[in-house]
C-alpha cells in the first residue's frame, strides 16, 4: 500500500498558542504521524489553551483519524475544510469540540 502524502506543520502564534497545520489525506497510513503530531503539539502549547488543529487543505480523512480527533477532542479546536463538515457531524465530532468551516 502506498502512503497518502501528508504535511504536519506546527507553528507557535502571535499570542503564543500552538496551531498544526495538515496538507493532504489522512488515513492508516499516516494516522499514527498525524497523532504524534497532535501529542507533541499540545505538549508544546501554553496552558489550556486548545490546539488550533487547521484542516483546511485536507479532503479526506478516515475513521482512524476522526477517532485521533476524538481521543483529543478536550484539548482541540478544528477549522475544517467545509467538504469534511458532513462526516464530522455523523460522526459526532462536532457536539465534542469546536469545528469550523475555513473560511467562513
Amino acid at each position: 500500500m502506498m502512503a497518502t502524502p501528508l504535511r504536519l506543520r506546527t507553528d507557535r502564534k502571535d499570542d503564543g498558542s500552538v496551531a498544526l497545520t495538515a496538507v493532504g489525506e489522512l488515513d492508516l497510513s499516516n494516522v499514527a504521524d498525524f497523532s504524534e503530531a497532535i501529542d507533541a503539539a499540545v505538549t508544546a502549547g501554553t496552558d489550556g489553551a486548545p490546539l488550533h488543529i487547521d484542516l483546511s487543505a485536507v479532503d479526506y480523512l478516515d475513521s482512524g483519524a476522526i477517532n485521533v480527533l476524538f481521543d483529543r477532542a478536550d484539548s482541540i479546536e478544528l477549522v475544517v475544510n467545509p467538504i469534511l463538515l458532513p462526516v464530522l457531524t455523523v460522526s459526532g465530532l462536532t457536539k465534542v469540540t469546536t469545528v469550523k468551516p475555513a473560511g467562513g
